[in-house]
């Protein structure tokens, strides 16, 4: 399995104006205690640099990955540009701007990680 690619293919799936937490990814990838692994994965760039890391936030809905990007404002510039406001405390409403992704996704995703080995 590789875990990296895994967490390129979800997050690619994040539709513009909405933002997912690093656990719903680690969840979407088949390995729901691995949250850590996803910040670590966008932070190193071990995943292709058109992956739309700006929508990934924390639980609480807290723009945590600001040391991933080459200047501290660029995830909350990214996240505004697509409609989502944020806090002067550098957080956004998850209640209104998750993606709220589907049981089919879900399955669709397995479907993808197991058709092309990943």
């Amino acid at each position: 399995m590789d875990f990296y690619k895994r967490v390129e293919y979800v997050c690619k799936q994040i539709p513009r104006g909405r933002a997912a937490t690093y656990g719903q990814i680690a969840l979407l990838c088949g390995m729901p205690s691995h949250s850590r692994q996803v910040g670590y994965a966008l932070n190193k760039k071990l995943t292709s640099p058109d992956i739309p890391a700006h929508r990934i936030v924390n639980h609480k809905g807290y723009l945590s990955g600001l040391a991933s990007f080459t200047y501290p404002d660029t995830q909350e510039s990214l996240l505004e540009k697509e409609g989502i406001p944020v806090t002067p405390e550098h957080t956004i409403d998850l209640k209104k701007y998750a993606w709220h992704h589907t049981l089919d996704d879900a399955i669709r995703f397995r479907s993808y990680f197991t058709t092309h080995n990943l």
